[in-house]
């Protein structure tokens, strides 16, 4: 039974950053299934790792037809897969009035119903130490004012991902959660067409070669939530302990 791994989001970002390591690391998978919408890309990636066996998606998550057509070369395939990594995903930076609804339900629609179908769709194809990465965020720990869908679409995330591990949990299915904080990457270029980052969060970004590292070690481990630097952890242990409204009051003036 061929070996594979699948990353949604492949062509940019921490997908790319997935891609990248998970070739490096991962020498016992057959094929790398990559998922973005620029074709052009994927193709370029397949090139730059001759040695290497792929299968291109080149399709939009955000059409619910792209998870029909996975779900058709599954079936077909039958495939084991190994890891499943959701790096697909955007946000855009405003208030909710300021961002039109076509965005702002793309947001949910790609960084929720989207990530759930794939899960769903790939879960039967899964042995004993098979793996799921999901791409949260750290702003799922609390409310974002001016980062409203985007976060509360990070929180359904976090809270899908911790739940569907204690329900893969007999199978021996692990899944993690990876909730960076800002990450130094082409995400800013779509999130920022509207107004800027503030500047506190600038300072701590952090980079998505040490994001992933940190990512596939604690999913390697077993763990649930994957966090990279001390600032969110701390954040994470803030949001769980003092009231978001104490929080909203003190960020949000």
């Amino acid at each position: 039974m061929k070996r594979v791994a699948v990353i949604t989001g492949a062509t940019s970002g921490m997908g790319a950053e997935f891609v990248r390591q998970m070739i490096r690391y991962m020498p016992n998978i057959d094929e790398f299934w990559l998922i973005a919408r620029r074709k052009d890309v994927l193709i370029s990636i397949a090139e730059r790792y001759p040695t290497k066996g792929f299968r291109l998606f080149p399709m939009d998550l955000e059409n619910e037809e792209s998870w029909e057509k996975y779900e058709e070369v599954l079936e077909k395939e039958q495939p084991a897969i190994s890891t499943l990594v959701n790096a697909a995903g955007y946000g855009i930076i405003g208030e909710t009035v300021e961002i039109d609804v076509k965005n702002q339900t793309g947001m949910i629609r790609l960084n929720c119903e989207a990530l759930e179908a794939i899960t769903q769709a790939s879960i039967p194809y899964m042995k004993y130490g098979s793996k799921i990465i999901n791409v949260g965020s750290a702003s799922a720990f609390l409310p974002q004012p001016g980062f409203n869908v985007y976060a509360a679409s990070k929180a359904f995330v976090l809270n899908y991902s911790r739940a569907l591990g204690r329900e893969l949990r007999k199978e021996g299915i692990k899944v993690t959660c990876v909730c960076p904080g800002p990450v130094e990457t082409e995400f800013f270029d779509r999130a920022e067409a509207i107004h800027k980052s503030p500047a506190y969060k600038k300072a701590f970004r952090a980079k998505k070669e040490d994001v992933v590292v940190r990512a596939l070690m604690d999913a390697k481990h077993g763990k649930s939530l994957s966090i990279c630097k001390t600032s969110m952890k701390l954040m994470h242990i803030a949001a769980k302990i003092l009231p978001n409204e104490w929080i909203l009051k003190l960020l949000y003036r």
